[in-house]
Protein backbone atom coordinates (compact mmCIF):
# COMPACT_ATOMS: atom_id res chain seq x y z
CA UNK A 1 0.00 0.00 0.00
CA UNK A 2 3.19 2.62 0.22
CA UNK A 3 3.27 3.60 -3.53
CA UNK A 4 -0.88 3.82 -3.94
CA UNK A 5 0.22 7.74 -4.37
CA UNK A 6 0.72 6.85 -7.54
CA UNK A 7 -1.95 5.54 -8.29
CA UNK A 8 -4.04 8.06 -6.22
CA UNK A 9 -7.52 9.02 -8.01
CA UNK A 10 -7.76 6.27 -10.17
CA UNK A 11 -11.23 4.28 -10.10
CA UNK A 12 -11.35 0.88 -9.19
CA UNK A 13 -12.43 -0.40 -12.49
CA UNK A 14 -9.43 1.58 -14.02
CA UNK A 15 -6.61 -0.11 -11.90
CA UNK A 16 -8.08 -3.26 -12.60
CA UNK A 17 -8.07 -2.49 -16.03
CA UNK A 18 -4.31 -1.55 -15.82
CA UNK A 19 -3.91 -5.15 -14.21
CA UNK A 20 -5.45 -7.39 -16.82
CA UNK A 21 -4.32 -5.60 -19.52
CA UNK A 22 -0.89 -3.90 -18.76
CA UNK A 23 0.36 -6.07 -16.14
CA UNK A 24 0.46 -3.41 -13.75
CA UNK A 25 1.13 -4.24 -10.31
CA UNK A 26 0.73 -1.43 -7.11
CA UNK A 27 2.99 -3.95 -5.21
CA UNK A 28 6.30 -3.77 -7.46
CA UNK A 29 5.68 -0.70 -9.53
CA UNK A 30 8.13 1.70 -7.89
CA UNK A 31 11.08 -1.40 -8.99
CA UNK A 32 9.47 -1.28 -12.03
CA UNK A 33 9.91 2.13 -12.22
CA UNK A 34 13.71 2.17 -11.10
CA UNK A 35 14.40 -0.67 -13.02
CA UNK A 36 13.93 1.56 -16.18
CA UNK A 37 15.24 4.76 -14.04
CA UNK A 38 18.47 2.83 -13.84
CA UNK A 39 18.90 2.28 -17.79
CA UNK A 40 19.16 6.08 -18.11
CA UNK A 41 23.30 5.89 -17.95
CA UNK A 42 23.25 3.73 -20.73
CA UNK A 43 22.54 6.74 -23.35
CA UNK A 44 24.82 9.24 -21.88
CA UNK A 45 24.14 11.10 -25.39
CA UNK A 46 20.33 12.02 -24.23
CA UNK A 47 19.63 14.46 -21.60
CA UNK A 48 16.52 13.18 -19.59
CA UNK A 49 15.53 15.58 -18.76
CA UNK A 50 12.80 14.25 -16.48
CA UNK A 51 12.78 11.12 -14.53
CA UNK A 52 10.20 11.76 -11.95
CA UNK A 53 8.12 8.51 -10.82
CA UNK A 54 5.08 9.43 -11.71
CA UNK A 55 6.60 10.30 -15.67
CA UNK A 56 8.37 7.17 -15.83
CA UNK A 57 5.20 5.04 -15.09
CA UNK A 58 3.38 6.96 -18.12
CA UNK A 59 6.05 5.21 -19.97
CA UNK A 60 5.71 2.15 -18.38
CA UNK A 61 2.01 2.03 -19.81
CA UNK A 62 2.03 2.66 -22.65
CA UNK A 63 4.49 -0.30 -22.67
CA UNK A 64 2.58 -2.41 -20.79
CA UNK A 65 5.32 -2.75 -17.87
CA UNK A 66 7.69 -4.03 -20.57
CA UNK A 67 10.95 -2.16 -19.33
CA UNK A 68 13.36 -2.07 -22.06
CA UNK A 69 10.63 -1.01 -24.66
CA UNK A 70 9.30 1.75 -22.16
CA UNK A 71 12.63 2.35 -21.21
CA UNK A 72 13.20 2.68 -25.46
CA UNK A 73 10.36 5.12 -25.44
CA UNK A 74 11.44 7.29 -22.99
CA UNK A 75 14.77 7.72 -24.67
CA UNK A 76 13.14 8.47 -27.86
CA UNK A 77 10.51 10.96 -26.14
CA UNK A 78 13.47 13.13 -25.19
CA UNK A 79 15.70 12.50 -28.32
CA UNK A 80 12.77 13.66 -30.55
CA UNK A 81 12.63 16.69 -28.52
CA UNK A 82 16.81 16.99 -28.77
CA UNK A 83 16.49 17.03 -32.47
CA UNK A 84 13.72 19.06 -33.39
CA UNK A 85 14.91 22.12 -30.93
CA UNK A 86 12.82 24.25 -33.24
CA UNK A 87 9.69 22.56 -32.75
CA UNK A 88 9.83 22.84 -28.95
CA UNK A 89 11.71 26.00 -28.43
CA UNK A 90 8.38 27.90 -27.04
CA UNK A 91 6.10 24.69 -26.49
CA UNK A 92 2.95 26.57 -24.51
CA UNK A 93 -0.28 27.03 -25.93
CA UNK A 94 0.15 31.01 -26.19
CA UNK A 95 3.00 30.54 -28.68
CA UNK A 96 1.70 32.18 -32.04
CA UNK A 97 1.99 29.06 -34.32
CA UNK A 98 0.37 26.69 -31.80
CA UNK A 99 -2.50 29.01 -30.70
CA UNK A 100 -3.31 29.67 -34.46
CA UNK A 101 -3.32 26.12 -34.53
CA UNK A 102 -5.69 25.34 -31.59
CA UNK A 103 -7.98 27.65 -32.29
CA UNK A 104 -9.01 26.24 -35.85
CA UNK A 105 -9.50 23.41 -33.91
CA UNK A 106 -6.15 21.62 -34.67
CA UNK A 107 -6.19 19.16 -32.89
CA UNK A 108 -10.83 18.94 -31.73
CA UNK A 109 -10.46 17.64 -28.29
CA UNK A 110 -14.47 16.02 -27.32
CA UNK A 111 -15.69 16.67 -23.44
CA UNK A 112 -16.52 12.79 -23.42
CA UNK A 113 -14.71 9.56 -23.32
CA UNK A 114 -15.96 6.85 -25.76
CA UNK A 115 -17.33 3.50 -24.27
CA UNK A 116 -13.88 2.19 -23.46
CA UNK A 117 -13.04 5.54 -21.31
CA UNK A 118 -10.99 7.03 -23.99
CA UNK A 119 -10.05 10.55 -25.20
CA UNK A 120 -11.54 11.16 -28.34
CA UNK A 121 -9.71 13.99 -30.44
CA UNK A 122 -10.67 15.06 -33.79
CA UNK A 123 -8.54 16.78 -36.68
CA UNK A 124 -11.37 18.09 -39.68
CA UNK A 125 -8.45 18.23 -42.41
CA UNK A 126 -10.38 20.64 -44.81
CA UNK A 127 -10.21 23.61 -42.33
CA UNK A 128 -6.07 23.50 -42.26
CA UNK A 129 -5.65 26.86 -44.56
CA UNK A 130 -2.24 26.25 -45.58
CA UNK A 131 -1.16 30.16 -45.55
CA UNK A 132 -2.37 30.47 -41.69
CA UNK A 133 -1.09 27.18 -40.17
CA UNK A 134 2.32 25.02 -41.22
CA UNK A 135 2.00 21.51 -41.13
CA UNK A 136 4.08 21.96 -37.71
CA UNK A 137 2.31 23.96 -36.12
CA UNK A 138 -0.28 21.71 -36.23
CA UNK A 139 1.97 18.98 -35.27
CA UNK A 140 3.06 21.05 -32.41
CA UNK A 141 -0.34 21.62 -31.09
CA UNK A 142 -1.50 17.97 -31.40
CA UNK A 143 1.46 16.87 -29.10
CA UNK A 144 1.05 19.92 -26.90
CA UNK A 145 -2.49 18.73 -26.32
CA UNK A 146 -1.37 15.30 -26.13
CA UNK A 147 1.05 16.49 -23.32
CA UNK A 148 -1.56 18.51 -21.31
CA UNK A 149 -3.93 15.13 -21.64
CA UNK A 150 -1.55 12.55 -20.74
CA UNK A 151 -1.50 14.00 -17.16
CA UNK A 152 -4.72 12.61 -16.66
CA UNK A 153 -4.10 8.91 -15.29
CA UNK A 154 -6.97 7.38 -16.51
CA UNK A 155 -5.78 8.09 -20.02
CA UNK A 156 -2.90 6.85 -19.61
CA UNK A 157 -4.48 3.41 -19.42
CA UNK A 158 -7.13 3.96 -21.46
CA UNK A 159 -5.87 5.82 -24.08
CA UNK A 160 -6.89 7.74 -26.79
CA UNK A 161 -8.41 8.02 -30.12
CA UNK A 162 -8.10 10.03 -33.29
CA UNK A 163 -10.99 10.67 -36.08
CA UNK A 164 -9.43 12.48 -38.95
CA UNK A 165 -12.53 13.88 -41.47
CA UNK A 166 -10.95 14.40 -44.99
CA UNK A 167 -13.95 15.76 -46.23
CA UNK A 168 -13.60 18.47 -48.87
CA UNK A 169 -9.80 17.99 -48.19
CA UNK A 170 -7.93 19.49 -51.87
CA UNK A 171 -5.42 17.48 -54.27
CA UNK A 172 -3.94 21.04 -53.60
CA UNK A 173 -4.01 21.00 -50.10
CA UNK A 174 -2.90 17.02 -49.98
CA UNK A 175 0.31 18.02 -51.87
CA UNK A 176 1.56 19.58 -49.23
CA UNK A 177 1.59 16.39 -46.93
CA UNK A 178 5.12 15.91 -47.99
CA UNK A 179 7.11 11.99 -47.06
CA UNK A 180 9.00 14.21 -44.67
CA UNK A 181 6.90 16.30 -42.78
CA UNK A 182 5.11 13.04 -42.34
CA UNK A 183 7.42 11.26 -41.15
CA UNK A 184 7.69 13.55 -38.67
CA UNK A 185 4.35 13.20 -37.38
CA UNK A 186 4.81 9.48 -37.41
CA UNK A 187 7.66 9.80 -35.26
CA UNK A 188 6.23 12.25 -32.94
CA UNK A 189 3.14 10.31 -32.42
CA UNK A 190 3.71 6.24 -32.74
CA UNK A 191 7.16 6.35 -31.52
CA UNK A 192 7.90 9.29 -29.19
CA UNK A 193 5.06 9.72 -27.14
CA UNK A 194 3.63 7.78 -24.26
CA UNK A 195 0.31 7.66 -24.89
CA UNK A 196 -1.93 4.18 -25.97
CA UNK A 197 -3.54 4.67 -29.45
CA UNK A 198 -6.67 2.25 -29.32
CA UNK A 199 -7.35 3.50 -33.38
CA UNK A 200 -6.98 6.40 -35.99
CA UNK A 201 -9.89 6.44 -37.64
CA UNK A 202 -10.12 7.63 -41.45
CA UNK A 203 -13.72 9.09 -43.04
CA UNK A 204 -14.44 10.49 -46.38
CA UNK A 205 -11.09 9.93 -47.18
CA UNK A 206 -10.42 10.91 -51.31
CA UNK A 207 -8.11 8.86 -53.55
CA UNK A 208 -4.98 10.81 -53.09
CA UNK A 209 -5.12 10.30 -49.54
CA UNK A 210 -5.93 6.50 -49.80
CA UNK A 211 -2.63 7.07 -51.89
CA UNK A 212 -0.51 8.92 -49.24
CA UNK A 213 -1.66 6.34 -47.02
CA UNK A 214 -0.23 3.64 -49.21
CA UNK A 215 3.19 5.52 -49.05
CA UNK A 216 3.54 6.45 -45.16
CA UNK A 217 2.42 2.91 -44.48
CA UNK A 218 6.56 1.42 -44.39
CA UNK A 219 6.98 3.75 -41.50
CA UNK A 220 4.45 2.51 -39.39
CA UNK A 221 3.91 -0.22 -37.08
CA UNK A 222 2.58 -3.75 -37.42
CA UNK A 223 0.37 -2.55 -34.41
CA UNK A 224 0.15 0.70 -35.49
CA UNK A 225 -1.38 -0.28 -38.98
CA UNK A 226 -4.08 -2.65 -37.32
CA UNK A 227 -5.41 0.36 -35.55
CA UNK A 228 -5.89 2.74 -38.61
CA UNK A 229 -9.19 2.04 -39.98
CA UNK A 230 -10.62 3.68 -43.34
CA UNK A 231 -14.15 3.85 -43.55
CA UNK A 232 -14.89 5.55 -46.38
CA UNK A 233 -18.44 7.27 -46.35
CA UNK A 234 -19.40 4.13 -44.26
CA UNK A 235 -20.25 5.50 -40.34
CA UNK A 236 -21.70 2.47 -39.82
CA UNK A 237 -18.54 0.94 -39.84
CA UNK A 238 -17.50 4.10 -37.52
CA UNK A 239 -20.16 3.16 -35.60
CA UNK A 240 -19.76 -0.20 -34.63
CA UNK A 241 -16.14 0.90 -32.66
CA UNK A 242 -16.94 3.88 -31.49
CA UNK A 243 -20.72 4.76 -30.73
CA UNK A 244 -22.72 7.32 -32.10
CA UNK A 245 -23.64 8.65 -28.89
CA UNK A 246 -19.86 9.44 -28.39
CA UNK A 247 -19.76 11.41 -31.92
CA UNK A 248 -20.89 14.78 -32.87
CA UNK A 249 -23.18 15.24 -35.48
CA UNK A 250 -20.19 15.39 -38.18
CA UNK A 251 -19.59 11.24 -38.04
CA UNK A 252 -23.34 10.47 -37.51
CA UNK A 253 -23.59 11.13 -33.85
CA UNK A 254 -26.36 12.08 -31.52
CA UNK A 255 -24.08 15.12 -29.92
CA UNK A 256 -24.49 18.40 -31.31
CA UNK A 257 -21.71 19.39 -33.96
CA UNK A 258 -18.24 19.87 -32.54
CA UNK A 259 -17.10 23.40 -31.61
CA UNK A 260 -13.93 24.28 -33.03
CA UNK A 261 -13.11 26.85 -30.29
CA UNK A 262 -13.86 24.28 -27.43
CA UNK A 263 -10.22 22.41 -26.96
CA UNK A 264 -8.35 26.35 -27.28
CA UNK A 265 -10.57 27.95 -24.66
CA UNK A 266 -9.64 25.07 -22.29
CA UNK A 267 -5.83 25.25 -22.75
CA UNK A 268 -6.35 28.82 -23.41
CA UNK A 269 -8.53 30.10 -20.59
CA UNK A 270 -11.39 32.57 -20.26
CA UNK A 271 -9.75 35.23 -22.54
CA UNK A 272 -8.71 32.69 -25.23
CA UNK A 273 -10.03 34.93 -28.51
CA UNK A 274 -7.46 37.98 -27.26
CA UNK A 275 -4.73 38.10 -29.62
CA UNK A 276 -2.90 39.90 -26.63
CA UNK A 277 0.51 37.67 -25.27
CA UNK A 278 -0.64 35.58 -22.75
CA UNK A 279 0.27 34.98 -19.02
CA UNK A 280 -1.72 32.06 -18.54
CA UNK A 281 -0.57 28.70 -19.72
CA UNK A 282 -1.94 25.48 -18.60
CA UNK A 283 1.44 23.47 -19.07
CA UNK A 284 4.89 24.56 -19.31
CA UNK A 285 7.09 22.54 -20.68
CA UNK A 286 9.69 23.27 -18.44
CA UNK A 287 11.57 19.74 -19.03
CA UNK A 288 11.57 20.62 -22.92
CA UNK A 289 13.23 24.02 -22.25
CA UNK A 290 17.01 23.46 -22.28
CA UNK A 291 16.95 20.33 -24.63
CA UNK A 292 20.15 20.23 -25.70
CA UNK A 293 23.72 21.57 -25.74
CA UNK A 294 26.24 22.35 -28.31
CA UNK A 295 28.00 19.34 -27.90
CA UNK A 296 24.83 17.19 -28.70
CA UNK A 297 24.41 19.79 -31.93
CA UNK A 298 28.17 18.79 -33.17
CA UNK A 299 27.48 15.24 -32.23
CA UNK A 300 24.76 15.02 -34.78
CA UNK A 301 24.68 17.63 -37.55
CA UNK A 302 23.07 14.92 -39.71
CA UNK A 303 19.57 14.94 -37.74
CA UNK A 304 19.65 18.01 -36.81
CA UNK A 305 20.10 18.82 -40.32
CA UNK A 306 17.12 16.78 -41.25
CA UNK A 307 15.18 18.46 -38.94
CA UNK A 308 15.78 22.17 -40.27
CA UNK A 309 15.02 20.91 -43.63
CA UNK A 310 11.70 19.85 -42.42
CA UNK A 311 10.86 23.05 -40.78
CA UNK A 312 11.44 24.62 -43.98
CA UNK A 313 9.20 22.35 -45.62
CA UNK A 314 6.33 22.91 -43.05
CA UNK A 315 6.71 26.54 -43.52
CA UNK A 316 4.29 27.43 -45.77
CA UNK A 317 4.53 30.96 -48.11
CA UNK A 318 1.52 32.80 -49.17
CA UNK A 319 1.23 32.69 -52.90
CA UNK A 320 1.06 29.60 -54.21
CA UNK A 321 3.99 27.13 -55.31
CA UNK A 322 3.48 25.22 -58.54
CA UNK A 323 1.97 21.78 -57.66
CA UNK A 324 4.12 19.66 -60.22
CA UNK A 325 6.79 19.37 -57.95
CA UNK A 326 5.33 18.60 -54.45
CA UNK A 327 2.49 15.97 -55.90
CA UNK A 328 5.58 14.07 -57.95
CA UNK A 329 5.51 11.20 -55.09
CA UNK A 330 1.92 11.45 -54.94
CA UNK A 331 1.05 10.51 -59.01
CA UNK A 332 3.82 8.51 -59.14
CA UNK A 333 1.77 6.41 -56.97
CA UNK A 334 -0.76 5.24 -59.17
Amino acid sequence: AEMTHLQAGLSPETIEKARLELNENPDILHQDIQQVRDMIITRPDIGFLRTDDAFILRFLRARKFHQTEAFRLLAQYFQYRQLNLDMFKNFKADDPGIKRALTDGFPGVLENRDHCGRKILLLFAANWDQSRNSFIDILRAILLSLEVLIEDQELQINGFILIIDWSNFSFKQASKLTPSILKLAIEGLQDSFPARFGGVHFVNQPWYIHALYTLIKPFLKDKTRKRIFLHGNNLNSLHQLIHPECLPSEFGGTLPPYDMGTWARTLLGPDYSDENEYTHTSYNAMHVKHASSNLEREASPKPMKRSQSVVEAGTLKHEDQGESDNTQPLLALD
